[in-house]
């Protein structure tokens, strides 16, 4: 994820959505199913500490590539190393966490019929007309130049006025307008605990101080630690824990002290479309208000990331090439109206080139932002009820060795039992989405809410309509 984790995801659970794991890691899962398989119901998985340094993924490694941005205070020689390819957003300093140049051109010059006797002197008068002019100009300006450089005066552009300050309003729609909309919103959190420390975005949600963020930014602070506030103006305030959700990396806080903040306006996910672009505004590096802007690169990304306990977060992400560095996580992703479509929460962080083991926790043009739709839906259930409520079936998975997502241990009386389910069945679709391993099953359910209908299709071609479940979610 984004910004500087002071909680500090473990490297370990981070991995690209549908990796197998390799012929020891298979061993491992065949002795221990539990850690191998990922519960449906986001429960399931790795108990492994979460550090709070980048997250990074590389493809040789069996290992989730979506990593949380922060920044947590731990051994700088650690600082970007980590198993992922994917790298959380906060910075903690000093700490890791686990969450041509044109050459000449020539062109032919083509060949023409020969003119007729009557019309060759007109085309040739032609041409010396041409050429009189282009020489005309040619000579003008040789002339300027020889005479500048024989003493002439000359031209100096510090020697002109300022030209005119801007003024009036600035073009709707454009990077700039969106900036000047959605900046007072944007929030620096400092983030301490006994963990770490660090620092992570987020964005006001009311005017009496509820702020949206990513769990990974102030999980590190849950256990008692310390979130201080910062806006645009310089006015700081101390902020507590409402709630937060590891499975799906969303936590509220709350600002005490303040009133009359700049809300957010929230979009929508569900219509974004490829290629529009869009703008991303949080911390980066500790470099508050920073603004960076791209497009929508992809869509409906699984992205696993490691969560606290043995909770694994997993999202259905929305892909962006805007550049986004640790301490952007729990930022803002908008569209061009200035509207909230994303929550900034990850990165894409290759092997370094330097090859001595450590991961690249800078920008590469890859960044993940959990979709609003699924924000919105879980910061209501955490402000109205202090405890976010995960959408579940009830059913162990792991990734079917021909592709598809198949199911493990079904729980009695759970969604996926009373609608049919079975132990062994593969799931290929959920609706119209195409569901190639057990991630994309995972992040897919978790983007519906409770009491949603979903049809679920199985390798063999028979289509099951389940009622998906929906319980608490109590972090570690």
């Amino acid at each position: 994820m984004t910004e500087n984790d002071p909680s500090g995801h473990d490297a370990d659970k981070a991995r690209p959505a549908g990796a197998q794991p390799d012929a020891e890691q298979s061993a491992s899962w065949a002795a221990q199913p539990a850690p191998q398989q990922t519960d449906a119901t986001g429960l399931g998985g790795h108990a492994t500490p979460h550090t709070g340094a980048q997250q990074a993924y590389t493809p040789e490694q069996q290992y989730n590539p979506w990593s949380p941005h922060a920044q947590a205070q731990q051994a700088p020689a650690q600082e970007h190393q980590t198993q992922g390819q994917y790298t959380q957003g906060h910075q903690v300093p000093g700490h890791q966490t686990p969450y041509t140049q044109p050459g000449p051109s020539v062109y032919a010059v083509p060949q023409q019929r020969q003119a007729s006797k009557s019309t060759s002197g007109k085309l040739l008068a032609g041409v010396a007309a041409i050429a009189l002019v282009v020489g005309g100009v040619a000579g003008g300006t040789v002339g300027y130049l020889t005479g500048d450089a024989s003493g002439g005066s000359s031209v100096n552009a510090l020697d002109a006025p300022k030209p005119a300050q801007q003024t009036g309003n600035l073009p709707a729609g454009s990077v700039e307008a969106v900036a000047q909309k959605l900046s007072p919103s944007v929030v620096e959190l400092q983030v301490s605990g006994r963990s770490g420390a660090g620092e992570g975005s987020g964005f006001v949600l009311s005017t009496d101080g509820y702020v949206l963020t990513n769990n990974h930014v102030v999980e590190v602070a849950a256990g008692g630690g310390q979130i201080q506030a910062v806006f645009q103006d310089g006015k700081k305030g101390t902020a507590t824990v409402v709630g937060r959700d590891p499975t799906t990396d969303i936590a509220v806080v709350k600002v005490s002290g303040v009133s009359g903040l700049t809300p957010v306006e929230l979009g929508r996910s569900d219509d974004l479309r490829v290629g529009q672009p869009v703008v991303a505004i949080g911390s980066p590096f500790e470099l508050t208000g920073t603004v960076t802007s791209g497009i929508v690169s992809a869509l409906n990304r699984p992205v696993s990331a490691g969560g606290g306990g043995d909770q694994t977060t997993v999202m259905s992400a929305v892909q962006t090439d805007a550049a986004i560095n640790p301490g952007n996580s729990g930022g803002p992703l908008a569209n061009m109206a200035g509207q909230v479509i994303g929550i900034n929460s990850a990165i894409y962080s290759p092997k370094s080139a330097q090859g001595q083991g450590g991961e690249s926790g800078g920008n590469v043009g890859i960044g993940f932002a959990i979709p609003i739709d699924q924000a919105r839906r879980t910061a209501d259930d955490i402000i109205n009820t202090g405890q976010a409520k995960q959408t579940f079936i009830g059913a162990r998975v792991q990734t079917a060795p021909t592709g598809g997502a198949q199911l493990g241990e079904i729980t009695a009386g759970s969604p996926a039992e009373k609608a049919g389910l079975k132990s062994g069945d593969v799931v290929t679709k959920l609706d119209d989405r195409s569901i190639p391993n057990a991630d994309a099953l995972v992040a897919e359910i978790r983007t519906r809410a409770p009491n949603d209908k979903v049809k679920f299709t199985l390798a063999d071609g028979k289509v099951i309509e389940v009622t998906l479940g929906g319980q608490p979610v109590t972090p570690n």
